[in-house]
């Protein structure tokens, strides 16, 4: 089939170095949790790389909740990266070689967020890179078609791909979700003041969202049913069930604890008591992660009681939050 030419040479949005990046704060070795997930992680180093201060967008991480089996697969809310950013996200249509497009997009000055096959991530050496096939995103921001490889955002810093992985990635075996983000390269990055105007005003319409009741009361609830069947699980269904359950909500929360921190250093007040509260949370998912692990290990009993600390902290932090910031 016959498809429009691109050319095969290098498209790039941003000129960076995977071997001299510096990756945000927010993915620095003081965190309780350095890796949020992939999706909110790679948009975090972008905003960073493209010269905006991603602290900004973290309001949508106030409203999560309990979701049944999980709770919320944070991601920034679109609306929100137009209105701090000027980051227009839109679906891409993958109807020719997905090489083509990404080169296409990437030479317009659009980084492309998609979704591949971590089984061929060389960052990802040591869990999933050619051990096991998972779905992950990344961003695409420089591609040389030619040469066969590939500079990505991906989790907690930015990469590259070359050679049989990159043709790999290139080929899935269907057709991956895309986003591209119509970015204008002359939009100026908003000044502290009307940048933190902005993030408040997003936050109040998350606040609106808050879960109606408190989703640690139903997560223990759950929590104390599956461990029944988590007792008789392995370590691989360890890391699936506490990445969906402790690291969303303890990396969403230390979050919600910077963007507070960082309303603090720009003059709101009354938000240091919520930020402590949520980062308590946040550290206490961590302990109750490792808490978790040792006992499918051991076959013992795991105390639940810290859930109920979480609860009486997410009631101190949210609730009066919302009053305080409307």
């Amino acid at each position: 089939m016959c498809w429009p030419s691109v050319d095969p040479g290098r498209h790039v949005v941003a000129r960076l170095d995977p071997a001299t990046y510096r990756p945000h704060a927010i993915h620095g070795p003081d965190r309780a949790w350095a890796e949020t997930n992939c999706y909110t992680d790679l948009v975090v180093e972008l905003t960073h790389a493209l010269g905006f201060d991603p602290v900004a967008m973290l309001p949508f991480t106030l409203a999560i909740d309990f979701e049944g089996d999980q709770w919320t697969f944070f991601k920034p809310a679109t609306h929100d990266l137009w209105e701090l950013y000027g980051f227009d996200v839109q679906e891409l249509a993958i109807w020719r070689p997905l090489g083509e497009h990404l080169a296409e997009q990437v030479e317009a000055g659009y980084p492309v967020l998609v979704e591949v096959d971590a089984y061929h991530l060389p960052d990802t050496a040591g869990t999933s890179y050619r051990l096991a096939h998972s779905k992950t995103t990344i961003g695409v921001n420089d591609i040389n078609l030619a040469q066969g490889r590939m500079g990505y955002f991906h989790n907690a810093g930015y990469f590259a791909v070359e050679g049989d992985d990159f043709h790999a990635l290139l080929q899935p075996a269907c057709v991956p979700y895309v986003e591209f983000i119509k970015w204008r390269r002359d939009f100026l990055p908003p000044r502290n003041g009307v940048l933190v105007g902005r993030s408040l005003e997003v936050a109040r319409r998350h606040l609106e969202r808050l879960p109606q009741d408190n989703p640690f009361r139903r997560f223990k609830a759950r929590l104390a049913r599956d461990l029944d069947w988590l007792a008789q699980a392995d370590i691989a269904v360890f890391h699936t069930y506490s990445f969906a359950t402790l690291r969303q909500y303890g990396a969403c929360f230390e979050l919600a604890a910077t963007w507070l921190r960082w309303m603090a250093s720009h003059g709101i007040n009354g938000v240091e008591a919520p930020a402590a509260s949520l980062q308590s949370i946040a550290e206490g998912a961590k302990a109750l992660q490792f808490q978790l692990a040792r006992s499918m290990a051991r076959k013992k009993p795991l105390d639940l009681a810290p859930l109920d600390g979480m609860a009486a902290l997410w009631a101190e932090a949210l609730e009066p939050l919302r009053k305080r910031l409307r």
